[in-house]
């Protein structure tokens, strides 16, 4: 007879930050993963010492994936200042991480712990934005400007809800960067 095959850790985080998008933290319960995985309850703490460990194992994916892999493939990818700050915007800002991004973000309000991360990560994307505009911008107050009204632009395109008149959403963000990048 086959031993048991256990759910990996990666998938109970994957299953955890969909319920944290969808729900927020109080959405990420063991059991609910368990079942919407088809495991059971032994399956989750043979990889987790608990819920808490979970939520933590969490938020370094969610750092991760919105830091570490979206520089390492900016830079793999693009030569140009200017294409660099385009594609780590594109790619930390993705239909993928919206919604893990924006839930940690109304978790950090309740949670000093979570609110701490997400500064961290969040001087970590304006840093490398501060090193990209730096290299065409030669002020340091004009690097200071442009680094933040991306980053929120970035933040806030997914939860402005306004109309732009004859233009679409998409035409209005292209030419807010191409004016940043200008």
């Amino acid at each position: 007879m086959a031993p048991p095959t256990r759910t990996p850790p990666a998938k109970w985080i994957e299953a955890g930050l969909r319920a944290l998008a969808a729900g927020g933290p109080e959405a990420v319960r063991i059991d609910p993963l368990a079942k919407t995985l088809g495991a059971t309850r032994g399956s989750f703490y043979w990889h987790f010492a608990d819920r808490g460990a979970l939520l933590e194992a969490m938020l370094d994916t969610w750092e991760r994936m919105s830091i570490d892999e979206v520089i390492e493939q900016v830079e793999d990818e693009c030569g140009d200042a200017r294409a660099r700050v385009q594609l780590a915007g594109a790619l930390t800002f993705s239909d993928e991480i919206v919604p893990i991004d924006l839930a940690v973000r109304d978790w950090a309000r309740r949670d000093a712990a979570v609110a701490e991360r997400l500064r961290r990560v969040d001087n970590r994307r304006m840093d490398y934005a501060r090193s990209q505009f730096r290299t065409f911008c030669p002020d340091d107050d004009e690097v200071e400007a442009r680094s933040m009204i991306a980053f929120s632009l970035a933040v806030a395109k997914s939860i402005i809800a306004a109309d732009h008149g004859e233009r679409t959403r998409l035409e209005v963000l292209e030419l807010a960067t191409r004016r940043l990048l200008d």
